[in-house]
């Protein structure tokens, strides 16, 4: 799979079957569209390409409002190539491309740079300026120009349609497990690790403490996760929130990696969550905290190694 900011090279995506959309935690409402897109592309014997936007569009037109994201460009890449995506274009979204009409930004962007074959989309697409586009304008423009498109249709979990926006309110709320039902993978937080106090090496416990994340965070909490260092995944221990029990009342993401000793500072480190442990606890001393940490431990290797066998 190929990941170009922009469209950096043609041969990797033009003349292929194209989904368009920001495809932000590619959930599995995303991946229905993608196992579409990328049979339709094998079948063809031509490029799987998905065009998505870096920053959300939003960002330009309602700063404000912009949504939270579920997944860097990196990670969403990496998840879309594990689905048979070819290409993936992180368009660098400008106010061009926002004013463009649907019919510009169908003649310029899907006949003009990605010479599209057909395209696969979900029912609640828009496009073009103002999002003034719509299913059925893409439907009129592709059958002008003889380009084979399909409408995919959403998946429902009862009676409530899996999308971002429900992915987004589950992490909210701290229900990781159910955030994950609607993405069909781990959800993952990523940060630069950074130094901090090191009371977890004091304790018995050392964390690596991330900055810069950039994605949705869950409520304050412990949370069992994992991490992935080469071909070995680590259980992983995640605590964010103040440290009320030393009277700090900044908000850190601290990750504890199990049966891990090694030097991560100024690394980027993923880290895939399972599910919550519990809420923050402000505990009587450093003996009483690392007794709780010491459970936290093994409760963490029960979910992670639950995950892992199902």
């Amino acid at each position: 799979m190929q990941l170009q900011r922009g469209f950096e090279d043609p041969s990797a995506f033009r003349g292929g079957f194209v989904s368009i959309g920001n495809f932000d935690g590619v959930h599995r409402g995303h991946q229905q569209i993608v196992s579409v897109l990328v049979g339709h592309a094998r079948k063809a014997g031509v490029p799987s390409v998905v065009l998505t936007f870096d920053p959300h569009p939003i960002a330009l037109l309602r700063p404000g409002q912009v949504p939270h994201s579920l997944s860097t460009v990196e990670h969403k890449a990496e998840l879309l190539g594990r689905l048979g995506v070819d290409c993936v274009i992180a368009y660098p979204t400008d106010e061009l491309l926002l004013a463009l009409s649907p019919d510009e930004f169908f003649d310029q962007i899907v006949r003009g740079k990605l010479a599209a074959r057909g395209l696969v989309e979900g029912p609640n697409f828009f496009f073009g300026h103002d999002r003034s586009g719509d299913i059925a304008t893409l439907e009129r423009l592709c059958e002008q120009a003889g380009l084979m498109l399909e409408v995919v249709h959403p998946i429902q979990i009862g009676d409530r349609v899996i999308s971002s926006s429900a992915v987004r309110a589950r992490v909210a709320e701290g229900n990781i497990a159910a955030a994950i039902d609607l993405l069909g993978h781990p959800y993952q937080i990523s940060g630069r690790v950074a130094r901090g106090a090191a009371r977890g090496r004091q304790l018995g416990f050392p964390t690596a403490n991330l900055v810069d994340v950039v994605t949705q965070l869950p409520p304050d909490g412990v949370y069992a996760g994992a991490v992935r260092r080469g071909e070995r995944v680590y259980p992983a221990a995640v605590h964010l929130g103040p440290n009320a029990t030393f009277g700090e009342a900044a908000r850190k993401l601290e990750v504890h990696i199990l049966d891990f000793d090694g030097d991560l500072y100024d690394e980027l480190l993923c880290v895939d969550l399972y599910d919550r442990i519990r809420g923050t606890i402000r505990f009587s001393d450093a003996n009483e905290l690392k007794s709780q940490m010491t459970r936290d431990v093994e409760r963490v290797r029960e979910i992670v190694g639950r995950a892992k066998n199902e």
